[in-house]
């Protein structure tokens, strides 16, 4: 599936050469020499090289030992990057693909702006408890006080009503 293929890179969120060369149908090296021969659609932000740091944490995350035999970090592409390879590839195999991907990274932002608007709703839900947690207290407080000068306060003490018969004794 494509969206496991996705990984986060120097917070980017990127595909690696081998994943996209299977896509498209063709060898790693033969990506990557089409690649290098239109170097100039590839700026910095669309397609790198892992470092090795890099290499071991993504084969750290993807569960693997070894590359398959690579023997060079590997390449990967953003979103941008991934636009630019249909362009160098162009094939009908290569426009597919890379309408397929585009798919998969549009369904991903938006997944990431529901998560934001459901983020800003629980903030909001979480302002409006911190509130009624504070007027709770404050009835706590006020409910005390009237206590307080209830006990404070001595009870006067009260008059009999009607008429007191003295009796003989």
């Amino acid at each position: 599936m494509i969206i496991n293929q996705i990984y986060i890179v120097r917070e980017q969120k990127v595909r690696l050469d081998k994943d996209l060369a299977k896509l498209y149908q063709v060898d790693t090296r033969n990506l990557n020499k089409a690649v290098k021969r239109n170097a100039k659609r590839f700026p910095e932000d669309f397609m790198f090289q892992l470092t090795l740091q890099e290499t071991e944490n993504l084969m750290f995350q993807i569960g693997t030992s070894r590359w398959g035999g690579t023997r060079k970090s590997p390449f990967v592409f953003t979103e941008q990057g991934v636009a630019m390879l249909a362009g160098v590839l162009n094939s009908d195999r290569a426009i597919m693909v890379n309408i397929q991907i585009m798919r998969v990274f549009t369904e991903m932002r938006k997944m990431l702006m529901d998560n934001s608007e459901l983020r800003i709703a629980i903030e909001e839900i979480k302002k409006k408890t911190e509130n009624n947690v504070k007027n709770i207290e404050v009835v706590f407080q006020y409910r005390d006080e009237l206590i307080e000068k209830k006990e404070k306060k001595k009870p006067v003490p009260k008059k009999p009503l009607g008429y007191r018969i003295k009796r003989p004794n």
